[in-house]
């Protein structure tokens, strides 16, 4: 008699390679633990400098108005505000409808906490990045900032991408990456693992959440194979900016 034995798909948790059904459930217990003090956080991880990073996300978007913008991963809404922003300042000077930009996130307890920061303008979602709650060609413009290390499949979240934007439409995805020279390496390392999880722990009561953090960073592609990936999924003019040393990219590419 023979016997068969069934291979269980699995996915990255961090360090860890867990069954691929509960790995969303595992990351929503981890947003679950951190949405109250989650902008404070990203502040002294990044001594702030995760502003700027999203100042020029925001640039490079360049929401008008009339467009249609998903903000996935969104959580407290941080980017959205930013694309509102200069989207309003647009239609202030040259007439036009107003934009629709619409944050969308799977963790409900993120969306509540960006809900409570009580910015009128702004859709809230909840949402899953694998099965978006939107039509073919519907968007303008799709930015997810550090949410798609997060998801189970990445490249079903980047197909889910292509099918929701509209042909002439633009992906960004904001993504903490590979540093360029072998000192900032060491150094970010260094930070990450010995800094990161004590901090979390002393804001937020919690550090293993931000284990998870830093070692989800780690196993998440260099810049090259995830330019790879979304020229995979389709969009074309792919490219990508690296920030601060590679430490974080922007990546970028159109539908056509």
């Amino acid at each position: 008699m023979s016997v068969v034995m069934s291979k269980t798909k699995t996915a990255s948790f961090g360090f860890q390679d867990v069954p691929a059904h509960e790995k969303a459930s595992r990351v929503r217990g981890v947003f679950d633990a951190v949405a109250s003090r989650y902008d404070l956080m990203n502040d002294l991880m990044s001594a702030g400098m995760h502003r700027a990073w999203k100042d020029a996300v925001a640039a490079r978007l360049n929401p008008r108005p009339g467009e249609r913008i998903l903000d996935l991963a969104g959580g407290t809404g941080d980017l959205a505000r930013r694309f509102k922003t200069l989207a309003d300042a647009a239609r202030t000077r040259s007439g036009g409808p107003p934009s629709e930009i619409i944050v969308v996130d799977i963790n409900a307890e993120m969306i509540a906490a960006g809900r409570e920061r009580g910015l009128d303008g702004l859709g809230w979602a909840v949402g899953d990045a694998e099965a978006l709650p939107f039509p073919d060609n519907s968007a303008d413009g799709y930015v997810i900032s550090y949410g798609i290390r997060n998801v189970t499949d990445i490249p079903k979240a980047l197909g889910e991408a292509y099918r929701v934007l509209k042909p002439g439409g633009r992906f960004y995805c904001l993504e903490f990456s590979k540093p360029t020279t072998g000192a900032l390496e060491a150094f970010y390392d260094a930070w990450s693992f010995k800094a990161i999880p004590p901090i979390g722990k002393a804001v937020t009561g919690d550090a293993q959440p931000y284990q998870y953090l830093v070692e989800s960073i780690r196993r998440f592609p260099d810049q090259e194979s995830f330019a790879a990936m979304i020229r995979e999924a389709g969009f074309r003019r792919v490219d990508y900016t690296n920030f601060s040393g590679g430490i974080t990219a922007l990546h970028g590419g159109w539908k056509v």
